[in-house]
Order: C-alpha cells, then structure tokens, then sequence
C-alpha cells in the first residue's frame, strides 16, 4: 500500500482499496482514485451510504473505465468519499464524513464527486473519476480550483457503476493541469482533436444568473479568451428564464433516480442524510404528468442550443454561479445555491454536451471555475482548447 496521509478525508473509511497498473503507456507513473461508485472486483461499492454497503456484495467486475486506466499505466490508490447515491451538490456525508476543501476548508467541497475532488486538489493522487449527473463534476472542480470535464453524454462507459439518472449521468474526471485532463481524455474518449475553432459564445442568462463577484471575477478570463479567439458573441439561450431549466431538470431527474433506486429505496428503508432523504421523498412523489414537460423541454432545449455549436462554435460561462457554501449553511441556503447552479449546469445535462471547467478566478479567497462548452462529440477538441486557453489564461498548464 502507497503511504498517504488522507488530510482531506477524501478516502472512503477503512484499508484502501489500491491496485497495480495492468500495463503501460500514456498514464504510466501516475496515480488516480476513483469515486465509490464505480465497481472494483472484491471490494464493496458503498455508494456513500451504510445501508447500500451492507445489502450488497462485492462487486464481481472492475469498471472497464476503471481497467481501460490501468491499462494505460495508472495506479489506483483507492476509492473515493460521494454524497450518499450520488444525490446531491455540496459533497455532504454524515456517514462516511464529509471531506475538507482544500482551496477553501470553511467551505464545502462541492458534490457529489466530493473526494475525488478533495484527493486530486490536496495532491493525494495526480487524477481522480467522479461521475456528473446534474454538476457533481463540474461543480466540485470550480469549488476546489480544478480542471474537471463533464463529456457528451455515453461517451465515457458506465459499465459497472452504481445509477442516478441514466439519461444525465456520466463519467469525468479532475486533475490540477490542463495537459492531464487532456491526456486522461486521449485514453478514455474517441472522436476528433479539431473543430472547436469557432467563435464563442455568451450565454447571457448564464452570466446574468451569476452573482455579481462571480461574474466580475471571472470576467478578465473571458477577455483574455476573446484576445486568443476574438470577441464573444451575445447570445440567449433560455427565454423562459434560466429558472425553468432548473425546474425541468429537478423533476426529470427524480422521476429517474426513483426508476433506478426507488426499489431499494422503498424495500431496504435505508438511513439516508439530510437533504437526501427529502430529495427521494420528492422524488417518489414525482408525477408522470409533471415530468413529462421536462422530457419534452429537453428536445427543444436540443434542438435550439445543438446547432448553435454545430460549426465548432463554444460556449463560454461561469461553471457556477456561487462560490462553494460555507459548511455552516442550512439546508435552505444549501437549496437556493443547488437551485441557481442546477439551472447552469443543466444547459450540458439535458443536453448532452461535453463541458470543460477552468480554475479561472477567485471571490473572497474561494475559487470560481469558467466552463466552455462543445457541440457533441467535439470532446477531445475542447479539451485542445482548454490547454490553449490554460496558457492564455496563466493557469496550470
């Protein structure tokens, strides 16, 4: 076992779950964790929560996620804290213990991906997987001051990974350099290095939705990248106000997460943490009928934002529109921060696209992450980009 002194608790508790590289190439020398959701033969997936933990065995398979990077010459270090099922953006885990933010440790460190987050931000391994459904990559990313990646949507196999809303959920990763987050991308994603050379685009809602130091703080980045690409062009993607995708993502996903885990759910009775248990509560209660708009808002959402990026334009806005909760905040300041950000994040969700944050600024010492976004498929294209606009912007490269 690789000696760590875990000072962000961002390990899942108990003897580390670690395994050897399974060959060489582009990741060789380099150390990764992994979410615990994602399956290692023998070990017991937790999902972050106790009672998951004790009705199901070890898993039988690894992840081939997991041994496509073993493959290329990572060692695994082990697995990784999650906000329990996955259900949440603040990386809160009453049973496991929620881990430090190192960039910010009076503040959370962002969900659910929050240890892998933590590990990779407190240096503990040099790359770690989470999974992003509605922002548990991207967010953790900006709150912690990384570079994370959400891809198009199957891009990534979730074979061997435990659900929450299939049509959402997807596998990213962190890493505190662009060149790694691009050279994770060259093993795990297919499709073209070229084609995110057209212009950017500024979402308005987006950047309106943001407070307004996070917005300024942002902002010189945003110029930097216009110097490189020239000037952003204003555009408005959400007439119905920004607050609806929220709105329609919210119901989307519950009825989805309740399809997938609401058998275990109402069979096993788990224990579930606060703010989670009122999630599935909601979500058992969703209505077909309330959800089936937000199924139908998705299609349009596609069809109006899809060919905006079809000749390689990309989007550019603020990852979240809130710097990361301080720790003491209640659950009713925990929901309006998870209602402004789902509203953002939920331009790729239900879209499907890939989107890369940034660690492109700073409010009151927390950090702010700046998120371009591709057309489908454009995801190794984008990930070109951010190591361009990482030099551009000084960032670590």
């Amino acid at each position: 076992m690789v000696a760590i002194n875990d000072s962000a608790g961002a390990f899942v508790p108990g003897p580390r779950a670690e395994r050897a590289p399974l060959g060489t190439g582009r990741l060789s020398g380099l150390t990764f964790a992994i979410k615990d959701l994602f399956d290692l033969a023998g070990v017991v997936t937790t999902y972050g929560n106790p009672d998951w933990a004790s009705t199901h065995p070890p898993a039988t398979a690894t992840a081939p996620v997991v041994l496509t990077l073993l493959q290329a010459g990572a060692r695994l270090l082990g697995k990784t804290k999650t906000q329990e099922l996955a259900y949440g953006l603040t990386g809160e885990n009453v049973w496991q213990g929620t881990p430090t933010n190192p960039a910010a440790p009076d503040r959370f460190p962002g969900g659910s991906s929050c240890g892998s987050a933590a590990a990779v931000a407190a240096s503990l391994v040099d790359f770690a997987l989470g999974s992003d459904t509605g922002g548990s990559v991207r967010i953790p990313a900006s709150y912690c001051g990384l570079f994370g990646i959400r891809p198009t949507h199957g891009a990534v196999s979730l074979a061997g990974t435990c659900p929450l809303a299939p049509s959402f959920d997807t596998c990213g990763w962190f890493t505190r350099t662009a060149s790694l987050l691009a050279g994770v991308g060259e093993v795990l994603l297919s499709g073209p290095r070229s084609g995110a050379e057209g212009p950017l685009l500024r979402p308005e809602e987006a950047w309106v939705n943001a407070q307004p130091e996070v917005a300024e703080a942002l902002r010189p980045a945003l110029e930097k990248l216009e110097q490189m690409r020239g000037r952003a062009v204003g555009v408005r993607i959400a007439p119905e106000g920004i607050d609806s995708f929220f709105d329609h993502f919210r119901v989307v996903q519950a009825e989805e997460a309740w399809a997938a885990l609401g058998g275990w759910v109402e069979g096993t009775k788990p224990r579930l943490g606060p703010g989670v248990a009122e999630r599935f509560a909601a979500a058992k209660a969703t209505d077909p009928r309330i959800a089936a708009p937000g199924r139908v808002f998705r299609r349009v959402l596609q069809a109006r934002i899809r060919p905006l990026l079809a000749g390689g334009a990309v989007m550019v806005y603020p990852t979240s529109p809130c710097i990361a909760p301080l720790r003491t905040a209640d659950l009713r300041e925990q929901d309006a921060v998870r209602q402004a950000t789902v509203g953002v994040t939920a331009i790729a969700g239900f879209c499907g696209l890939p989107e890369v944050t940034l660690p492109a600024g700073r409010v009151r010492g927390a950090p702010v992450g700046l998120s371009l976004v591709a057309g489908p498929g454009y995801d190794r294209a984008l990930l070109a980009l951010a190591c361009d606009a990482a030099a551009v912007l000084g960032l670590a490269v």
